[in-house]
């Protein structure tokens, strides 16, 4: 578990899954080969051969009023495509509730994008049926991510996810259909960063004059900043996806505002500094 304080906001890191390689699927371009000349990445993010390190995890954040976790990864019991990723039994809510959070006690999930493994703790199976894992909270989904995927059917490359983790939440009536630049409160405003799905959103927060973002799907992996051209086999848009990074990279290199990766594997944050012409690098 990582923890970050940002003003007087406080983020936890719950992980589900951390692995090194099997990353070819996604980043196809980051080969072994090609990581190990991007020395920085380890150990952090790359084993000394050249596999990348890559994390599914959640993060709480709370405000002291609001209790929000960013994104839900896979879920237990869900049949995926993804062998590694199917029929998942993690400790994922009890590691959650001796963070200090209880499901009961989350009163908003928000989701970056509806992919696979941003999801999966939405619902949570019980005597059959998939139910809301947090009943006190409300769901946030960008209203143009979720009319993307409504209108184009389940996401069959990895299994049933509107089925088993989105359309159980809004039947419940859970859900609200958001803006992409929508305030969750007085620290937390999104930041629309799309490419990678239609309507994907980082989190911005902000308290007491301190800034973190967390990035979603935008930035897979810290690789990504050394050579942005590396774009995700899973993105809807590969060119908007890389101009949406660069422009990220170039708005936040050199400040002081705390980058926290969706994926990127402990220690998860640090600042983004300039490493040659368009190049970047992830200082922690």
């Amino acid at each position: 578990m990582n923890q970050w304080q940002i003003g007087d906001v406080r983020i936890t890191r719950i992980v589900e899954l951390e692995v090194a390689g099997g990353t070819k699927f996604i980043l196809p371009d980051a080969s072994p080969e090609a990581c190990r000349g991007i020395e920085w990445l380890a150990p952090h993010f790359m084993t000394a051969e050249g596999k990348l390190i890559m994390s599914v995890h959640a993060l709480v954040v709370d405000t002291g009023k609001r209790r929000i976790i960013v994104d839900t990864c896979i879920g237990n019991d869900k049949q995926r495509a993804i062998p590694a990723w199917s029929n998942l039994q993690t400790n994922f809510l009890n590691d959650l509730a001796a963070s200090g959070y209880p499901r009961e006690t989350i009163d908003t999930v928000l989701c970056t994008h509806l992919h696979v493994d941003h999801v999966g703790w939405n619902t949570m199976l019980v005597d059959g049926r998939w139910l809301p894992t947090f009943p006190n909270a409300r769901y946030l989904v960008a209203e143009k991510e979720w009319r993307y995927w409504d209108a184009n059917g389940e996401d069959e490359s990895y299994g049933s996810v509107l089925a088993d983790s989105v359309r159980p939440v809004i039947g419940a009536g859970l859900v609200d259909f958001v803006g992409e630049t929508h305030r969750i409160c007085d620290e937390i405003v999104l930041e629309p960063t799309p490419g990678h799905t239609p309507g994907h959103v980082s989190v911005h927060i902000t308290s007491r004059g301190e800034e973190a973002l967390i990035t979603g799907d935008c930035i897979h992996h810290p690789c990504q900043m050394a050579r942005t051209d590396w774009c995700s086999s899973a993105d809807f848009d590969s060119a908007a996806g890389r101009r949406t990074r660069e422009d990220l990279l170039a708005k936040y290199v050199g400040s002081d505002v705390l980058v926290i990766g969706t994926h990127f594997a402990t220690p998860t944050a640090g600042h983004v500094i300039a490493d040659g012409a368009g190049s970047y690098r992830l200082r922690v």
